[in-house]
């Protein structure tokens, strides 16, 4: 009997239908050891010889650490296939010191999906465990340990808090920031007059911008009126109409954050939510006879696609759209980002899974995000989007009044796949052909009180996009630190906006 271990039951349970009886498959459910609570600081590390780690058995993994212990016994060799990542890599190696077996027994397998060909492509190319990517994990949670219990000790005594660390402070510390500016903000009224009209049984809005080809400002009501005064009988005509062509270049498959900020935008899921329907994807779904992982591994941060998936993709874009809509990846990571890349982006395993086949084998929430993971790696190498943007100018007198939108000519890879918005951001709206010269007839003009606004809170997909452009975290840490600080009672949820409490500020 050869044994595979894996950190989840359910995954388990999807590699044991790819494998024969040669093969036991049982899972760790995690980490099974941590550093001890014990020592100078209760750190389980020894500060003064040289940070060397102290690591005790879980409590609650005991009794899998037996059972474990067991099979490692009487099994001809042991495959660790942890997760890929360094977690993952930590894991294996607590594993295959724990289990106390000759090192030859021991191998490190790693696949980037769950599918027959990955997990048998990884059983035939076997390696030893990552030491680096282990003493990077090591250091990491030695850090997170020293820095944590320090303040966390210290925050206790002092102001009642129940925790502090290397990701959480951090994050706290931007969202306390931010509530700082809005209330240091000094809001001012101003007003806005808009022209009212329909065209092609459309309705319409123009925004007054100058007067005497100068930009107009209303600071009160009296200003409004005034100009409402002036225009009374006033004749309306196009004056201008500027037209300009744009692309619009898809944005590359999706890595941790940008799925949980897509998710959190496109359906108001937060990132745990979103991480754990990934997760179920990842690890397999029933699909007839047959139990199968639907997308590659959830926590990366690599745009990375495999040789593989684009000769697929290439193929499924011209035979469905046509080879007018293909172009072929050439998206880049950002210059300046600390980017691991140890496996792809979050791409299907297969093309040939559509979101419409796995419909009925999926719930709502998953089939969601299958098809927006789906979509969107597919429009990742397809052609760019072309947009007539048009902007039309308005004259009354000595004002002018502007309208803009926009004309979409050739929709490229929005064919498939259009980006999620913030629920601030301005949409930009088709509006109908205009004719220079042309009068503007059924109009009314309406006058709006509006205030200088502070800037917005953050919300999680604001959050987590502002701490992955600061460095700060990892894939697989915004989740956790997004439920840390709502479950520490450090901020408090006002509709989709974080806001720090008194304790958080504190």
């Amino acid at each position: 009997m050869k044994l595979l271990i894996v950190e989840s039951p359910s995954k388990s349970k999807t590699i044991e239908h790819y494998l024969g009886s040669d093969y036991k498959v049982v899972a760790s459910l995690g980490h099974i050891r941590d550093l001890k609570i014990k020592g100078k600081g209760g750190f389980g590390v020894d500060v003064e010889h040289n940070f060397e780690p102290e690591y005790e058995i879980l409590p609650d993994k005991k009794e899998i650490v037996d059972e474990l212990k067991k099979l490692a016994k009487s099994a001809e060799h042991i495959y660790l296939a942890t997760d890929p990542d360094r977690e993952g890599e930590a894991i294996s190696w607590h594993l295959q010191e724990v289990l106390e077996e000759p090192e030859e027994k021991f191998s490190r397998i790693q696949f980037n999906e769950i599918t027959k060909t990955a997990v048998t492509n990884a059983l035939l190319n076997p390696r030893d465990v990552d030491l680096n990517l282990v003493h990077s994990q090591e250091s990491r949670r030695i850090i997170d340990r020293i820095i944590g219990f320090r303040l966390s000790s210290l925050l206790q005594q002092k102001i009642g808090s129940k925790s502090a660390g290397r990701v959480q402070s951090a994050a706290l510390k931007i969202l306390v920031d931010r509530e700082k500016e809005i209330e240091a903000f000094d809001s001012k009224e101003y007003w806005e007059i808009f022209l009212n009209f329909s065209k092609n049984e459309k309705e319409l809005k123009a925004k007054l911008l100058t007067k005497d080809n100068n930009k107009i400002e209303l600071k009160k009501e009296d200003d409004a009126l005034n100009v409402l005064n002036d225009l009374e009988g006033a004749k309306y005509k196009v004056s201008t109409i500027t037209s300009k062509e744009r692309k619009k270049s898809p944005k590359p498959p999706f890595i941790t954050s940008t799925l949980e900020q897509d998710a959190g935008s496109r359906f108001n899921y937060n990132a745990k939510r979103t991480m754990l329907i990934a997760q179920k994807l990842y690890e397999g779904i029933d699909i007839e006879k047959e139990r199968v992982g639907l997308i590659t591994y959830m926590r990366t941060d690599s745009v990375r696609l495999s040789d593989d998936f684009l000769k697929d993709a290439k193929k499924y874009i011209t035979t469905n759209f046509g080879s007018n809509y293909y172009k072929g990846y050439t998206v880049k990571q950002k210059k300046g980002q600390k980017i691991q890349d140890a496996h792809e982006a979050i791409r299907p395993t297969s093309l040939e899974r559509t979101p419409a086949l796995m419909k009925k084998y999926l719930s709502s929430d998953e089939l969601k995000i299958y098809t927006i993971i789906y979509n969107r790696a597919l429009a990742s190498i397809m052609k760019d989007s072309i947009v007539l943007d048009t902007n039309v100018t308005i004259n009354a007198k000595d004002y002018s009044f502007g309208i803009s939108g926009e004309k979409i000519l050739f929709d490229g890879y929005q064919k498939l796949y259009i980006e999620a918005t913030d629920d601030d951001a301005e949409s930009t709206s088709i509006i109908p052909e205009f004719v220079e010269n042309e009068t503007i007839n059924n109009t009314t003009l309406e006058k709006e009180q509006k205030f200088t606004a502070p800037p917005s809170r953050y919300t999680e997909v604001r959050l987590i996009r502002k701490m992955e452009d600061l460095g700060i975290g990892r894939p697989s840490t915004y989740a956790i630190t997004m439920e840390t600080l709502k479950t520490r009672s450090y901020v408090s949820l006002d509709k989709r906006s974080l806001v720090p409490t008194e304790q958080g500020k504190l």
